[in-house]
């Protein structure tokens, strides 16, 4: 018999397990002795967050190349092959959603061996049902350009999609860069258009705040230098 492939939501932030872990997922994670991480650090600060009953370094942790080939994830999967289970994690939130780990869950099905996800925060879900945007219409576009005119060119056109559409855009941007992307999304959009920062979720820090941006451009600049942040549009 085949090995199951676990996959395992991590932390968003330095928070207590209970805070964002259901019992069951965190007795889950603490049967496993093998894992494949996006970053072998940061699961190792999560699996001692959460307690893990067996000492770190007794434990298999195998990070997954950041570009990996189809022999780097065979080699992951060996181990399940063989009838042993692997916990896979991600660096935050939930594995394989906007995350390299999508690859190994897709080769596992290839192979007929079984993936089994488990309940914790994935950031994408809680802004989207925090924002008061259309939950059942929407998009996530992962990182936009980072140099103009590249950026509010995209912007634009999501905007335009959104609009056509009626559907939420979600995307995100590097924690130092979010100050720039929050100024472009103030010159590109029509003030009618809603935008959500949602910023530091399940954090003591958290802020989530929906406005026209009308009304962004009236009220005083948010704090998000260096805080991670989910930003959702939706056009009229």
């Amino acid at each position: 018999m085949s090995g199951t492939l676990w996959l395992l939501p991590v932390a968003l932030g330095d928070i207590p397990w209970q805070g964002y872990l259901p019992p069951a997922t965190r007795d889950a994670a603490c049967r496993l002795t093998r894992f494949v991480a996006e970053n072998a650090k940061t699961a190792r600060a999560e699996l001692k967050r959460i307690g893990h009953p067996v000492p770190l370094r007794e434990l298999a942790i195998e990070q997954l190349p950041g570009s990996p080939t189809g022999a780097d994830i065979d080699r992951l999967l060996v181990p399940l092959r063989e009838g042993r289970d692997i916990g896979l994690m991600s660096e935050a939130g939930c594995p394989a959603v906007a995350d390299p780990g999508a690859l190994l869950v897709r080769r596992a099905h290839e192979l007929g061996l079984v993936v089994r996800p488990l309940v914790g925060p994935s950031s994408l879900l809680l802004a989207l049902m925090a924002s008061g945007l259309d939950g059942q219409r929407f998009a996530f576009h992962g990182y936009l350009p980072a140099r103009e005119p590249e950026r509010s060119r995209r912007i634009a056109e999501l905007e335009s999609e959104s609009a056509r559409a009626g559907q939420t855009q979600i995307f995100i941007e590097t924690p130092y860069r979010n100050r720039a992307l929050f100024a472009a999304l103030l010159l590109s959009c029509r003030p009618k258009t809603r935008l959500c920062l949602a910023t530091d979720l399940t954090l003591t820090s958290e802020q989530i705040v929906t406005r026209r941006i009308a009304d962004w451009k009236a009220a005083p600049a948010p704090d998000l230098d260096k805080r991670a942040t989910v930003f959702l549009l939706l056009a009229d």
